[in-house]
């Protein structure tokens, strides 16, 4: 697990005995950071946690300026703004990161981490901070790993118990080809797109399903329009802290330091809140009329998506390997 350091920590490591805080003559520094997803949303969460404590630390002298609901575009959009600097950072899903390093799609190879503990013994080891360093061949910064959680299936169709019965279901699922083979290799009909044209196009009937966890159903009210979900729990969803490499190195490293323990502090922050409000979310989806189903027949669905290691296996060079090593 990363080391977790507190406000006062943080600024012993940075400056000198008896000195003036090193953000004192400090040129100040304003963020824009954009994310997809809405206010209820634990993105947001984790902005907003973020937000406060790199103000706090840094005396106000590093300010964050929030841009939530896709304002400033999808997240493809936001990451290839980061690479030019036109937006500073984001909290980003990691299937859309994958299109920059395809490596670290390895993490959402389907069934792959048994728990959020087992997942965030890969994350925060020596295994994610080597994909969060290789962000910077492509000019980006990876700071820490949120999350989007533990991803299930709904509908508006019928209940899903089996993988027969996803039989020709239209599925949004996220621009990766490990989420595109996996809905294909299950039987449905995969429609990658993104988030924002997902929403509409579940409200118009043109798409029958998606994929995501709790806390998107619920935050995004989908109750609205997907009548069933199923716990199929088939890939654990990192997201990332990431900033553009033109902003990352014209920052001091006092002010560095700072940004990443923050960076790092939030995204515990949001997962906590994600495991503390599961429960609740989900018994309100269920008081809402959705049928919510957690006994599907999950060894057919591993079964069927075998096909997926055999493409895709090879293809995160030993990462996988290394994964299922650390796991066992």
């Amino acid at each position: 697990m990363k080391k977790i350091l507190p406000a006062a920590a943080i600024a012993a490591t940075i400056l000198s005995a008896g000195a003036m805080p090193a953000w004192a003559d400090m040129d100040p520094v304003n963020l824009r950071l954009a994310h997809v997803v809405n206010e209820q949303d634990g993105f947001h969460a984790a902005a907003t946690k973020f937000q406060e404590l790199v103000s706090e630390r840094s005396d106000g002298a590093i300010s964050v300026e929030i841009f939530p609901n896709a304002t400033l575009g999808d997240e493809r959009t936001l990451l290839e703004g980061m690479q030019i600097g036109t937006i500073d950072m984001g909290v980003i899903t990691n299937g859309p990161v994958s299109n920059f390093v395809e490596d670290i799609a390895v993490f959402e190879l389907p069934f792959l981490f048994p728990s959020r503990d087992a997942a965030y013994e890969v994350l925060d080891g020596e295994i994610g901070q080597e994909l969060l360093d290789r962000l910077s061949e492509v000019n980006l910064k990876g700071l820490a790993y949120a999350e989007r959680g533990f991803r299930n299936l709904t509908n508006s169709e019928h209940a899903v118990n089996t993988p027969e019965d996803m039989d020709g279901l239209k599925i949004r699922v996220m621009e990766n080809p490990v989420y595109i083979d996996t809905f294909r290799a299950l039987g449905a009909d995969a429609v990658p797109m993104a988030w924002t044209e997902a929403l509409t196009a579940m409200q118009q009937g043109t798409i029958d399903g998606q994929e995501n966890p709790v806390n998107v159903v619920y935050s995004f009210k989908l109750n609205e329009t997907q009548t069933n979900m199923t716990m199929t729990r088939h890939s654990y969803a990192p997201a990332l802290f990431v900033m553009g490499m033109p902003i990352w190195n014209g920052l001091s490293e006092e002010a560095q330091e700072i940004i990443l323990q923050s960076a790092r502090d939030a995204a515990q922050y949001e997962r906590d809140l994600n495991a503390a409000q599961e429960d609740e979310q989900l018994q309100a989806l269920r008081d809402s009329g959705m049928e919510i189903i957690d006994d599907a027949d999950l060894s057919a669905f591993s079964a069927a998506v075998e096909p997926v290691y055999e493409k895709y296996g090879s293809q995160f060079g030993d990462y996988l390997p290394r994964i299922r090593e650390q796991l066992n």
